[in-house]
């Protein structure tokens, strides 16, 4: 990563830690990093990273249903991937090229990203400023 960094954490609700430690997805390896060239997602095993330039769009959205929200998985709907660990809500990164994220070698590329983190309106604000890194 180049710059300064600002790191937003997951937000985790209490009833799915547990599973989701099972996969290794727990606080520690659970975080959104932006710098001023680099977004970095990090879900236990999983990392998502492409330059901040191919982010087009950020949303608040939720809150969300446990069976869509929770753990990593592909919309059927748009390929989309989601690293949820919370069922308040989140925000979806749009991509302007599609990145690689679940699948192992990149074969399966993905327009957009939701992430269940702490502060989604932060995020969303992080990509609204141009001058915040």
């Amino acid at each position: 990563m180049s710059g300064t960094a600002t790191r937003l954490p997951f937000r985790f609700d209490r009833v799915f830690r547990p599973a989701l430690a099972v996969l290794g997805v727990r606080p520690a390896t659970a975080w959104v990093e932006v710098t001023g060239r680099e977004l970095l997602i990090r879900y236990g095993p999983w990392r998502l990273r492409t330059g901040r330039e191919n982010v087009t769009g950020v949303e608040v959205s939720g809150p969300y249903r446990w069976w869509r929200a929770i753990g990593p998985h592909v919309s059927l709907a748009d390929r989309g991937v989601t690293f949820g660990s919370s069922t308040a809500g989140g925000a979806c990164v749009r991509f302007g090229v599609p990145v690689p994220a679940l699948a192992l070698a990149g074969w399966l590329r993905h327009p957009a990203a939701t992430v269940t983190v702490a502060d989604p309106p932060a995020l969303a604000r992080l990509f609204a400023d141009p001058d915040l890194p």
